[in-house]
């Protein structure tokens, strides 16, 4: 079963920054400047977190993965967004 996480990663260095934002464009939603939404099965986090660290300087960058829930359940509607709205799979934005 797929869960649904926001990856979101601060990255040190230009370079490793574009190879990571290279990266994750495969993998998932790109919701904002370092910020994608994706579905992932257990063995896809481990994966995508090895590819990851492949990249990464653990002293200097770091990347976050929360976890939002199963992809077929509450996960799709918890994103809301004000403004531009997220990607047509998900929420209408609310524009205030």
């Amino acid at each position: 079963m797929q869960q649904t996480f926001i990856v979101s990663y601060d990255i040190a260095d230009p370079k490793r920054l574009r190879l990571v934002f290279k990266l994750m464009k495969g993998w998932g939603d790109h919701l904002q400047f370092s910020v994608f939404r994706c579905d992932l099965s257990p063995s896809e986090v481990v994966e995508l977190q090895a590819e990851l660290k492949s990249i990464i300087n653990s002293g200097e960058d770091q990347v976050l993965f929360i976890d939002l829930g199963p992809a077929d359940g509450r996960a799709l509607a918890c994103i809301d967004a004000i403004g531009l709205p997220c990607p047509p799979a998900y929420k209408t934005a609310i524009v205030v």
